[in-house]
């Protein structure tokens, strides 16, 4: 036979994992300093800077 689940207390869990995974997310991003934000967002421009540049063709219409 298979294994008992209280079927309550397993969708608690599932909420208190999702809450606790949204929590950690926020720290992430609401936990930086003015500088640490600065260079996330200098690096993300760059970043797609740097891919833009490498695109075959930048008017996005294909030959033909």
């Amino acid at each position: 036979m298979g294994e008992i689940v209280n079927l309550r207390m397993a969708r608690k869990r599932k909420a208190r994992d999702e809450r606790d995974k949204t929590a950690s997310a926020n720290r992430a991003a609401h936990g930086m300093t003015k500088s640490e934000r600065d260079r996330n967002a200098a690096e993300r421009r760059r970043a797609t800077s740097n891919l833009d540049g490498h695109l075959l063709d930048p008017d996005g219409k294909t030959p033909g």
